[in-house]
């Protein structure tokens, strides 16, 4: 199914302009090599590369396909969990020993955000290769910083609730479009045995999914500008719609909805679950559909619907933003053949196909959309989309207080007005 790109795309790009995926980090993954994967990132030609799990399915796709164009080229692929990208590919960024190609998050709002590694000059420039001039202007924030391109990505995902059609037909009910409709399907699949939503809180960047889902409907859909107030002054999160997402948040799990222990459950966990049906669903971004699938026994099992967060049909809108892309290091020794690797990414052909792997829209052209995403284009269409949250967050705080609130939140060990007093003294400390 084609997308509309005559309204749709055009709407979504203007709200997407520097979305992060921080969010699409998705697990830890054994290390799996290109080639003989023996190779280091400066011996053998081997080019080392680092991606984060739900880059998988697309970017060894074109990895192999380079290689089998390119004899010269080999590399090694691995993949690492989000903490470590966050940490330890940060601190190897900064010594100057970091792999050749590597995950970055579009726009700003994480330690390892374009914007972020690009100020401190730990990012090659690729604005010379032709790709980067198809970049929709909207999406320019998510790509650029200071005018120069640093991060290939290739499209948009949606965010909302990843679902068993096999559990859903068990407990006889359909994907909700209002909040109390979601309330009335969770019970339904409580009493039938089946844990309504899966939530691995271990996994910190789980924590954030589910009140991304719903501020779109209790922030944005009554104040569209809420982050130019919150960047002049004039808003907070502790004296705003984000009080009803995480009051919601905690209604759901007072109501029994989540598996036992959230805080004690893995991504891969709760991915589990979905795909064999012991749960109904799991609030995800559209990027790790394929790792639902790959965990199913039949993967036409899983579809998604938006997650609804009002009982106002037309206030319900959706979170969509650009998927996590790759970079090339500053300091790789093999800069020319990474640089040339990511300009072949930048082909429609490869653009899509990687695209089309992780469930995206693609970034230009016109491509195939995934069929489990036909429920989210009519709110595309509507202008009823607003980016990732933290791609407007003016640092590299506010995402991992969040984190930290949430699981606090899971645990009793806090109230919603600290959470988010926390979350707004993070947001004043600037840039």
């Amino acid at each position: 199914m084609a997308l509309d790109r005559s309204v749709s795309r055009r709407r979504l790009l203007q709200w997407a302009g520097g979305a992060t995926l921080s969010a699409a980090a998705a697990g830890a993954l054994a290390a799996c090599g290109g080639g003989n994967g023996s190779g280091s990132s400066s011996g053998g030609g081997t080019v080392k590369v680092i991606g984060v799990g739900d880059q998988e399915a697309g970017l060894r796709k074109v990895l192999d396909s380079y290689k089998s164009s390119h004899s010269g080229f080999d590399f090694n692929l691995s993949f690492a969990p989000a903490d470590q990208v966050q940490t330890a590919l940060r601190t190897q960024l900064g010594g100057g020993n970091a792999p050749d190609v590597h995950v970055v998050y579009p726009g700003n709002g994480s330690a390892m955000s374009m914007v972020q590694l690009s100020k401190a000059g730990l990012l090659a420039d690729l604005s010379s290769q032709s790709w980067t001039q198809k970049v929709p202007a909207g999406f320019k924030g998510a790509f650029q910083n200071d005018g120069k391109t640093y991060i290939f990505s290739p499209g948009s995902s949606m965010l909302g609730a990843i679902y068993n059609k096999k559990a859903f037909a068990t407990a006889g009910v359909q994907p909700p479009t209002t909040w109390s409709e979601l309330l009335e399907v969770c019970d339904k699949l409580k009493k039938k045995g089946i844990t309504p939503i899966a939530l691995g809180a271990q996994t910190p960047w789980i924590t954030q999914l589910i009140p991304y889902a719903l501020v779109p409907g209790t922030v944005y859909s009554k104040t569209p500008d809420f982050d130019d107030k919150m960047a002049a002054g004039q808003a907070s999160f502790a004296d705003s719609g984000w009080v009803d997402a995480m009051n919601k948040y905690l209604e759901l799990q007072k109501k029994g909805y989540f598996n036992d222990n959230p805080n004690g459950t893995t991504y891969e966990q709760a991915t589990s679950m979905v795909a064999t049906g012991k749960a109904g669903l799991a609030v995800q971004v559209s990027a790790v559909l394929s790792a639902f699938r790959a965990a199913a026994t039949t993967p036409d099992d899983l579809s998604m619907f938006p997650f609804p967060a009002t009982d106002v049909a037309a206030d319900n809108w959706i979170p969509a933003g650009v998927v996590v892309g790759i970079a090339v290091s500053a300091k790789s020794k093999k800069a020319d053949q990474a640089k040339s690797f990511l300009d072949y990414c930048g082909q429609q052909e490869n653009l899509n196909t990687w695209a089309e792997a992780v469930s995206c829209v693609p970034l230009y052209g016109d491509a195939k959309v995934d069929p489990a995403l036909t429920s989210f284009l009519p709110l595309l269409k509507a202008n009823k989309a607003v980016p990732f949250m933290d791609q407007r967050w003016p640092n590299a705080e506010v995402q991992p207080t969040h984190f930290a609130v949430v699981q606090q939140l899971l645990g009793g060990k806090t109230t919603v007005q600290d959470a988010l007093k926390k979350m707004d003294d993070a947001y004043r400390k600037g840039a």
